[in-house]
């Protein structure tokens, strides 16, 4: 009884939702698998992450069931790197990377690390670089994997890019002034030519960015979530899909 209820009540939700409003840039900050493992009783961490790779296939599909185009999965940052254990962080990793190949294997979406690479061992390099070549031209939604990610870094990065462009070119540093804007800065984003999210969901009931997308969330909506990320459902999904729909987006105005 309870899941014809939760299948009905999903229904509903789905059928008043508006595709002409379906955000068309998603960022997902997968948050809470080592809590959710705890909760479970598994002594080792990876229970939880592995679990969180299962439900990031489940929610690519959902996405692509309802024409979201552009999905940013928020995997491993910069201070993971630091934070982690090197036995947790090397089973996270392949963890990771072995999702993305999967991913691949299933062959619905276009997938594109942003990230560190010089950060990452050359072997997970490699995997990604091919995972990134074999999907590359697939017309689903586009999926940045955001891994080894931060960004303040990623802001440093395109300014790093833009000064050494200007400095190839031979510009000075008063001519790089002239040029030098809001959209200059955002081409060369790791994210560079894709839309800035419109909505931003962070799983486990924490409740602040960590870095996620600093740059391209400056009119995202905001949606947390309290499920653990292994218990994010559809319905979840489609109740963050309806708070998004039912603001009103200003933009300043």
């Amino acid at each position: 009884m309870q899941n014809l209820l939760y299948g009905l009540y999903s229904k509903v939700l789905e059928r008043n939702l508006s595709k002409e409003d379906m955000p068309k840039h998603i960022g997902v900050m997968v948050d809470g698998n080592r809590r959710w493992a705890k909760v479970q009783g598994f002594e080792a961490a990876g229970q939880g992450h592995a679990a969180g790779a299962k439900k990031i296939i489940e929610f690519l599909l959902w996405c692509s069931d309802l024409g979201v185009k552009h999905v940013t999965l928020y995997l491993l940052s910069t201070d993971n790197l630091k934070g982690r254990t090197s036995q947790e962080l090397t089973e996270l990793l392949d963890i990771i990377v072995s999702m993305s190949e999967e991913l691949a294997d299933i062959g619905l979406w276009k997938l594109q690390m942003v990230g560190d690479k010089e950060a990452l061992p050359a072997s997970a390099i490699g995997r990604l670089e091919a995972v990134e070549k074999a999907t590359n031209s697939n017309s689903g939604t586009h999926v940045n994997l955001a891994i080894a990610y931060g960004g303040r870094k990623e802001i440093a990065d395109a300014m790093r890019d833009i000064l050494r462009k200007h400095s190839k070119d031979g510009s000075t540093v008063d001519q790089l002034a002239e040029v030098m804007t809001p959209e200059l800065i955002a081409e060369h984003l790791y994210t560079g030519g894709q839309p800035d999210p419109d909505l931003l969901i962070r799983t486990s009931g924490e409740q602040r960015l960590s870095g996620f997308l600093l740059w391209q969330s400056a009119n995202s909506e905001f949606y947390f979530a309290e499920a653990l990320w292994p218990d994010f459902r559809r319905v979840d999904f489609l109740r963050a899909l309806r708070d998004f729909q039912g603001r009103h987006r200003r933009y300043g105005s």
